[in-house]
Order: C-alpha cells, then sequence, then structure tokens
C-alpha cells in the first residue's frame, strides 16, 4: 500500500506501508517520530492507495481518501498490531504477544476514516482499451 501525507511545504510525502485493519478500518503502526506521523498531527489529510495487476489490461486498485487518527492507546494499538502480524509474518498466535508488543514500542497507530473511495479495473476493459 502506498501511503501519502502532505509535507510542511505542501510537497507530497508518498511511501509503501504494511496495512492491517483496526475497528473496520486500514491501519497502520509507524514509529511516533516518523516524518508521516508528523505531517498528520500537523494536517490530518491521508490518502492511500492499494493496487495490483502486471500488464496494463490487469491493473485494478483502490484509492481511500480520508482523515487519520492517531492512535497511542495500547489495547487498540495491539489489535492492529495483531491485524498487521497476522497478514505479513505469521498467524498470530499467544506465543507471539511479545513479538507484537515488541513491534508496537515506541510507535503509534493510524487508522483512515475513510471519507472517499475511488476504484478502478483494468479487467473489465474487455481488451478494448
Amino acid at each position: 500500500m502506498t501511503m501519502s501525507t502532505l509535507n510542511p511545504d505542501g510537497s507530497i510525502h508518498s511511501i509503501a506501508m504494511w496495512y492491517g485493519f483496526l475497528e473496520g478500518c486500514i491501519g497502520i503502526e509507524s514509529k511516533a517520530k516518523a516524518q508521516k506521523v508528523m505531517n498528520l498531527r500537523r494536517n490530518p489529510n491521508l490518502t492511500v492507495l492499494v493496487e495490483d495487476g502486471e500488464t496494463y489490461e490487469t491493473l485494478r486498485g483502490v484509492t481511500l481518501i480520508g482523515k487519520a487518527e492517531i492512535i497511542d492507546d495500547p489495547d487498540r494499538m495491539f489489535e492492529l498490531g495483531i491485524s498487521v502480524f497476522d497478514r505479513y509474518m505469521a498467524p498470530y498466535t499467544e506465543e507471539m504477544k511479545g513479538a507484537v508488543e515488541m513491534m508496537l514500542h515506541k510507535r503509534v497507530v493510524v487508522k483512515l476514516n475513510v471519507e472517499r473511495t475511488i476504484s478502478w479495473d483494468h479487467r473489465k476493459l474487455g481488451g478494448g482499451y
């Protein structure tokens, strides 16, 4: 997923991120002092892009636009931590609790509250592009 925020000078800061789900919304975990988090503390506008496809006729994706909520509550953060761990590392079990806690150390969670969705799917073009 590509995550985009606004830098202080108005330029766009885009970065690839792992993501999970928190309370039915897309969420990421990041160092509390990362540029993207500093940008969101100043301006909560957030856009994310998830895309797939190898060739033009197989491209598809979704852009989610909304406001970021920065979360430092350990219980809510842990929910997102489990989701990220489960998606990218291994199925979560209680034995993994320490690894997830370590992953979230000195971090915050950013939850995207979506206001607008844009999607596309070139597979529906039927070769008539």
